[in-house]
């Protein structure tokens, strides 16, 4: 508690002010006083008071309207308000404390009662005060820990002639376990990346930013090393190469914690069109055709970072101009409206076999309904697509 608590006692009666004012001058407390509500507001205001006594009977403004501006500034509603009453009025007691009031002091004052409703009320401003320190804190924390996470996911998305890449990012916590990625190769050739770690919260957020990191690295390691070679790995090897060791590593390295990731990884031929995949037990991403149909793309190996030694299949199917993959976590099918009603993959199946201009807009058309269909709901989980259309 700070070395001199401030006072504000507010009372239309002099002589309980210069009562007050007297039993308290020996406890070491700065005092102020205020003789109706419209004072007492300008006091708050500029003197900055640890602890109000409140009068409610006071002309210009009375003590109710104090309590209610008060309580409804959020600079000021963590003010402890103590009413000053008479014994027999306790109706207004109980409006007061109804409408936020900390405690009350009877009339006559009693010296003992007086200087304990004072300590315990100063005692449990000054917790409150250093909880909020603390949360302001740790969203200080947060925020940094969001900023960081960003960067985890591409500043930007790649423009290639012949083809559309979009993304639908909405965490739903501070930081999220859902996770994408878009980067070309040397060669040239589109490297599509989603995944989602199991679990909430900083822990997913931490493996979120290890498994991007470890896929991308693992998918362009042999660039990395000699970025001068005219070598390129088979787009079969280059996938199986970031799933496998990605997995190793963290089941190996990562083994108690046991947090895996389900994830979809594809490599675009951006010239013969050609989209060579790994679905590690992802939701199966929706590939509609240009002349109507679609197909889903099931998973080919299990999740990343469940068994050592996994084997994942690589996958290949032929894209044609106007074909659209769009990829997605399971946020948006298992999204729920107040209900418990699950949006479900019939409601996504619906909205992707749309036609829309750009894969913006068919990407923020499904975030807009699955929001709309959640009505103010909490959002419990990601939501995440990534959508590749072949135009050329």
């Amino acid at each position: 508690m700070k070395n001199t608590p401030r006072i504000l006692i507010v009372d239309d009666e002099p002589f309980n002010v210069d009562y007050l004012e007297q039993e308290l001058e020996d406890l070491h407390y700065e005092i102020i006083t205020a003789f109706n509500g419209q004072e007492a507001l300008e006091k708050i205001q500029t003197g900055n008071p640890d602890l109000i006594l409140l009068d409610i009977m006071m002309p210009v403004m009375d003590g109710y309207a104090v309590l209610e501006k008060v309580k409804a500034d959020e600079d000021l509603r963590n003010i402890p308000i103590i009413i000053i009453s008479a014994n027999n009025d306790l109706q207004s007691v109980v409006k007061g404390i109804e409408m936020g009031a900390e405690d009350y002091l009877p009339k006559p004052f009693e010296p003992a009662i007086l200087q304990a409703r004072i300590s315990s009320s100063l005692e449990r401003k000054y917790l409150r005060d250093l909880e909020q320190m603390h949360l302001k804190s740790l969203q200080r924390e947060m925020d940094i820990a969001r900023r960081i996470q960003k960067e985890f996911l591409p500043a930007e998305i790649p423009t290639l002639p012949g083809w559309q890449v979009a993304a639908y990012f909405k965490a739903a916590n501070n930081v999220a376990g859902d996770f994408y990625d878009v980067f070309t190769l040397p060669d040239g050739n589109l490297v599509f990346v989603i995944g989602d770690v199991c679990g909430k919260g900083i822990g997913a957020a931490l493996f979120m930013t290890l498994y991007r990191s470890l896929i991308r690295a693992t998918a362009t390691s042999n660039d990395l090393t000699d970025p001068s070679s005219q070598i390129s790995l088979p787009p079969e090897e280059r996938l199986k190469h970031a799933a496998a060791f990605t997995n190793l590593y963290v089941t190996t390295t990562h083994a108690d914690t046991f947090t895996f990731a389900t994830t979809f990884m594809g490599l675009f031929d951006v010239n013969t069109g050609m989209l060579y995949y790994i679905n590690a037990g992802n939701e199966p991403p929706h590939l509609r055709r240009g002349d109507g149909t679609h197909e889903t793309l099931m998973p080919t190996g299990p999740a990343l970072g469940v068994f050592s030694d996994a084997k994942f299949t690589v996958r290949q199917i032929q894209m044609g101009q106007g074909d659209t993959l769009t990829a997605f976590t399971d946020g948006i099918p298992d999204g729920k409206n107040p209900r418990d009603e699950f949006f479900g993959h019939d409601r996504l199946n619906h909205l992707l076999a749309q036609d829309h201009p750009t894969l913006e807009d068919c990407l923020n058309q499904i975030g807009d309904h699955l929001l709309a269909f959640m009505e103010d709901g909490e959002q419990f989980d990601d939501i995440t697509m990534l959508a590749v259309r072949r135009v050329g």
